[in-house]
């Protein structure tokens, strides 16, 4: 998944903040109705949780690696 051209990770790093993003609003809204299916709203947070993860491994690929 991670490549190493720093355009093609930047581009992956906005289309996965979009996507968190998007969950994030998704579950606000979940959140205040009362009749929200528990198990989706699980299943938004572990994939927003596995979205982060990415976003986090993608940023330090873009970090150049510098010796110590």
């Amino acid at each position: 998944m991670i490549e190493s051209d720093p355009a093609a990770i930047t581009h992956q790093l906005a289309h996965l903040r979009l996507e968190h993003r998007d969950l994030d609003l998704a579950i606000d809204r979940l959140a205040l109705d009362a009749n929200a299916d528990e198990l989706t709203v699980k299943r938004l947070k572990k994939r927003r949780l596995w979205l982060k993860d990415c976003i986090a491994r993608l940023e330090s690929a873009l970090i150049p690696d510098e010796p110590a």
